[in-house]
């Protein structure tokens, strides 16, 4: 079988037999036993500030865990989101087989502020939305068979200058998003109720002869009122079930107490090292005994044998052999879902990671659920975890020491996967200076970063001298560098984003070489790196800052040749492994941050491909996802048939060189140029077959087959006779498919015996800096956002030349000069201090075919108002001369058009 198959096989059946029980758990004695906790809760927003029902029982509703409220606000068109306080009630019953049980409350993430009230009384508060904690109840309870015990959960994610994230480019979903338990537990039992780990830490160390040992620290509470003496007893068990080594040592513990032990397993002689090409994994099952020998409680872990290294000039060392640590970084939201996503669903992400060739997780910004990580450990990927100290933070006490817990809540209850080298702390912390007018306390404001950074660091250390430390900086490395925050982790990454947010993609490698000259003795990791791709858009020129999926293909192609090729970068981590949601975001899909390889509902995209291209060690050839073509026929001297055109077809491959056959037919052979082959193919309307077939070293090394159906836009209307219907986004010089998946083509000024728009000029942001493309400001009452957010204006017609017949025009219009009110977008570094209102622009106009009026006072902003959509309708007849000519007639103002669909109609003669 296979071992990674086999690893993940053994990783559920773990969860399940030990960490997931049922109701049906409930008549053993024995062990611990964990009864799901997670159905049938009451909700509603808007708590009391004490933690009782109140009775307005209809606005009550049943919900499960995982859960979060803000799955649909932050995806409409009003801006920001419910950040305040909900509700979430149970009821638990006692039962006589409990009689001797603790019972602990585990809850695996609520975001953020917790309260905890059993039977009307508060027993547990809880800051910090990323990590799990424990609540033992037992207490509180009233211990009578079926005697009703109501339990309230109280959480806000109300904004709290104490508690970080303060600010950050993602969503601060609110809700328990993940799992809650009942754990039932011996009087004596592994416990930690103040970091909310199990209370075992399992350390592995390999020395140079590849021999292993593992020691074992654990926090053990004795709830009884009697001394007891207790056997602790670890046994290592290989993947096959064979046992390789059990260790036993005597405790006797106090009453009423917790207590600390340490237990080593030496002389593991040559184990199977764990790697992400064969991630091999051992089980230890530790276990507490009473005296008679009855088990108390047993915990079980997967043990991965590894070391590891950074060099500063050779990059990281696993095993002692050099590999390129390649991956991305991941938020953990999921469309339609928030943050509430399903463990099965979460470990897809991983998947789908590692079939990219993938090696390395950055989890960012934020610890995420446990079931990422024994991921990881399974399937062979190397990870880094951070807590959210995200742009800024508050230089309080109540901050730092919040801090200091999530740290210490990260670390205790993650400790244990082998998967984990690197714990994080800081992400972009100079991206949100405060004090920007006044330079001297923005210097003190620096230094209470650093101290705090100095601090975090020497906590990390004591809490895990095994693994490294790391702080995530953005490209301002002159302020980093001079305010000392790059001397303080063990590692330094960088976002780093020229060819996107300012800059050329060549200026990338440029940037290494100067960070890796003036911090010559620090391991260099390049932790972010991306550009937009909204799998909506497609360019046959693409240019920076058009959102196009081949503008994205060119980015990644120039970061991924520099971080390959350049050993003193150890790591590279895509920026983002998939799209996720950031409600304050606007642009082409509004509250969604596109820079993601996989779309929010983790469908691939091209840059997906590519990747498999660069990093896949076996064959691979992938035909791309494509867009449709653009001219039908030309009456120039290379003019191609009548309702043909011609494609540019990417197809993906690490192979020396590609064949493609065009229904059954070959096109010749190419040989890709950084894993890609942009293929240039001449199109017939209609259903097409497209095959691919790679060649390694003279030998057949992958096919790949594709069927496209081609949608051809016509250049000569009356020539090209099947022809439909004509959607062209004005203004643009993109193609985009709209939500029912119908395909608006570039526009085109007009030519003799074609179409397009005579006068006008395209809708352009004034001083950006930048290349841009009509506004980046959210269409409401649309999910087509690029389709409005360029025009053309001042325009003084539209003309199509046509045949005689009868047709149906619509025009679309959005008023896209006017205040927004709207942030610059924090990460945009080049738009800083550069403000972005507009003043309202007052323009009316009439619309006309020669003397016959369609719509006057046409008037967008009076009509629907800013940002919105108007559009007109009308049935039209072409009688005579074969053309048709829409005028926009100005009266205040310069006219404007954002689209045009031109759409045959046929007439049933009687």
């Amino acid at each position: 079988m296979n071992i990674i198959i086999k690893q993940i096989i053994i990783l559920y059946f773990l969860g399940y037999l030990f960490f997931s029980g049922t109701i049906h758990a409930q008549t053993l004695r024995e062990g611990r036993i964990s009864v799901d906790f997670s159905s049938n809760w009451k909700f509603r927003k808007e708590a009391d500030s004490v933690g009782r029902l109140a009775n307005q029982k209809q606005n009550w509703q049943t919900v499960s865990f995982p859960h979060s409220w803000n799955v649909d606000d932050v995806m409409d068109d009003t801006p920001s989101y419910y950040r305040g306080a909900a509700q979430y009630q149970n009821t638990i019953y006692w039962k006589t087989a409990w009689k001797n049980k603790r019972i602990v409350l585990h809850v695996g993430a609520a975001n953020q502020e917790t309260a905890i009230f059993v039977n009307g009384r508060e027993i547990k508060a809880h800051q910090g939305g990323y990590t799990a904690f424990n609540v033992d109840i037992t207490d509180y309870l009233v211990r009578k068979e079926n005697v009703k015990n109501t339990v309230v959960i109280q959480v806000t994610n109300r904004f709290n200058q104490d508690i970080a994230p303060l600010s950050g480019d993602f969503t601060f979903f609110g809700g328990i998003y993940r799992k809650v338990s009942l754990l039932l537990l011996d009087q004596i039992h592994f416990a930690d109720a103040r970091y909310g780990s199990s209370g075992l830490r399992v350390s592995v160390k390999v020395d140079a002869q590849q021999n292993a040992k593992i020691n074992l620290d654990a926090d053990i509470r004795n709830a009884s009122g009697a001394q007891q003496a207790i056997f602790i007893e670890t046994t290592l068990i290989d993947a096959d079930g064979v046992t390789i080594k059990t260790v036993r040592q005597k405790e006797n513990l106090k009453p009423h107490a917790s207590h600390n032990f340490r237990l080593d397993m030496p002389h593991i002689e040559q184990p199977r090292l764990w790697s992400p090409d064969l991630p091999y994994l051992y089980h230890l099952i530790t276990c507490i005994y009473d005296s008679k020998g009855n088990l108390l409680d047993r915990l079980d872990n997967l043990v991965g044998f590894r070391w590891f290294s950074f060099d500063a000039e050779k990059g990281f060392f696993l095993n002692g052999k050099a590999l390129k640590l390649i991956g991305a970084s991941r938020h953990q939201d999921f469309q339609g879902m928030g943050n509430a996503v399903p463990e099965e669903l979460q470990v897809q992400d991983l998947v789908k990671l590692k079939a990219m060739g993938g090696n390395f997780l950055r989890v960012a910004h934020y610890p995420q659920d446990p079931a990422i990580l024994k991921a990881c450990d399974s399937l062979g990927i190397l990870a880094s975890v951070e807590i959210p100290l995200v742009n800024e933070i508050t230089e309080s006490p109540a901050f730092a020491d919040h801090s200091f817990q999530m740290q210490k809540e990260m670390i205790r209850q993650y400790f244990n996967h082998p998967s984990i080298i690197i714990w994080g702390y800081m992400n972009e912390i100079f991206l949100r200076p405060h004090f920007p007018k006044d330079k001297e306390r923005q210097e003190t404001y620096f230094k209470s970063v650093v101290s705090l950074a100095q601090k975090l660091e020497i906590l990390t250390r004591s809490e895990d001298s095994s693994r490294y430390t790391m702080i995530a900086n953005h490209g301002n490395f002159d302020l980093y560098h001079r305010t000392g925050l790059t001397k303080i982790p063990m590692l330094v990454g960088w976002n780093l984003y020229p060819g996107w947010y300012g800059g050329k993609i060549a200026d990338f490698g440029k940037q290494l070489e100067h960070i890796h000259q003036q911090l010559p003795d620090k391991p260099l990791l390049v932790t972010e790196y991306g550009a937009d791709a909204d799998y909506r858009i497609h360019a046959d020129k693409p240019i920076r800052f058009d959102k196009s999926v081949e503008y994205a293909v060119l980015y990644h192609q120039g970061y991924l040749n520099e971080i390959l090729q350049k050993p003193f970068v150890s790591a590279g981590a895509a920026w983002n492994l998939s799209d996720f949601n950031s409600e304050t975001r606007e642009e082409s899909m509004p509250h969604i941050n596109t820079k993601g390889l996989l779309t929010w509902d983790r469908k691939a995209k091209n840059t997906y491909f590519l990747y498999q291209a660069y990093l896949k060690t076996e064959p691979f050839i992938k035909i791309g996802i494509t867009h449709g073509k653009k001219w039908g026929v030309r009456t120039d001297a290379d003019s191609a048939l009548i309702g043909s055109g011609w494609l540019k077809l990417p197809i993906f491959s690490n192979a020396d060189s590609v064949e493609l056959l065009l229904d059954g037919i070959s096109l010749g052979v190419n040989k890709p140029v950084d894993k890609t082959i942009m293929w240039a193919v001449n199109l017939s309307r209609g259903s097409h077959r497209v095959k691919a077939v790679a060649f390694h070293e003279g030998k057949l090394s992958g096919v790949d087959e594709s069927v496209l159906n081609c949608e051809v836009l016509p250049y000569d209307l009356r020539k090209d006779k099947d022809w439909q219907e004509l959607r062209i986004n004005t203004g643009d010089n993109r193609e985009y498919i709209d939500s029912m998946g119908n395909r608006w083509f570039p526009d085109q000024p007009y030519e003799t015996g074609s179409w397009g728009y005579i006068k006008g000029e395209k809708y352009r942001l004034k001083n950006t800096g930048r290349e841009n493309l009509g506004t980046d400001v959210n269409i409401r009452g649309t999910g087509d956002d690029p389709l409005f957010q360029t025009q053309l204006h001042g325009l003084e017609s539209y003309r199509f030349d046509l045949p005689n017949g009868n047709y149906e025009i619509e025009l679309f219009f959005a008023e896209l000069e006017a205040p927004n009110h709207k942030e610059n977008l924090l990460y945009d570094l080049e738009q800083q201090g550069k403000k972005k209102e507009q003043q309202s622009i007052d323009r009316i106009f009439d619309i006309r075919i020669g003397e016959h009026m369609l719509a006057a006072d046409i008037n967008v902003l009076g009509e629907v108002g800013a940002f919105k959509v108007l559009h007109r309708k009308f049935p039209l007849q072409v009688q005579s001369d074969g053309n048709l000519m829409i005028s926009f007639v100005a009266k205040k103002g310069k006219p404007i058009l954002n689209a045009i669909r031109l759409k045959k109609i046929k007439i049933n003669q009687p």
